[in-house]
């Protein structure tokens, strides 16, 4: 690109992040235990139903989580049984910010109380602590917080 050309669209941040996953009852609930919160928008009651995954407009039968001024979204099209490969082409992971190295202390006391297995608080080089846990298809979640 010269100087003299402008881009179609300059981002400010990125909107929403939608993940796909193999079962949509499976997957919401652990992301409202883990968040404790509920889906801002959720037609994972459709999911059955065979339009509904080819409507955007019903969010393919998925839901989607308010998460402060970010949208984690839920989209149940992937084959049963299929598993998330961070070292495939795509996501990597997703990292979610929190205000605190003492909200991931918290959040990992919440997952140990409810069984869910996650790694120890780390604090990074980069000024971050983090603390890494897995959805049940496999995908590496990461809260993130300032030190």
């Amino acid at each position: 690109m010269t100087t003299t050309d402008t881009p179609a669209a300059q981002p400010t941040g990125i909107h929403h992040v939608r993940l796909t996953v193999t079962d949509i009852a499976r997957s919401k609930a652990f992301y409202q235990d883990v968040f404790d919160v509920e889906p801002a928008v959720d037609f994972s009651a459709e999911a059955a139903d065979p339009g509904v995954r080819e409507d955007p407009e019903r969010l393919y039968g998925g839901c989607v989580f308010a998460l402060g001024d970010q949208l984690l979204g839920l989209r149940p099209v992937a084959e049963a049984g299929d598993r998330f490969v961070s070292t495939r082409v795509g996501l990597d992971h997703v990292s979610l910010r929190v205000g605190s190295r003492a909200d991931l202390e918290r959040a990992a006391e919440r997952l140990a109380a409810r069984g869910v297995e996650h790694g120890q608080v780390l604090e990074l080089d980069q000024g971050i602590a983090i603390l890494s846990l897995q959805d049940p298809d496999d995908i590496n979640l990461e809260l993130t917080a300032p030190l």
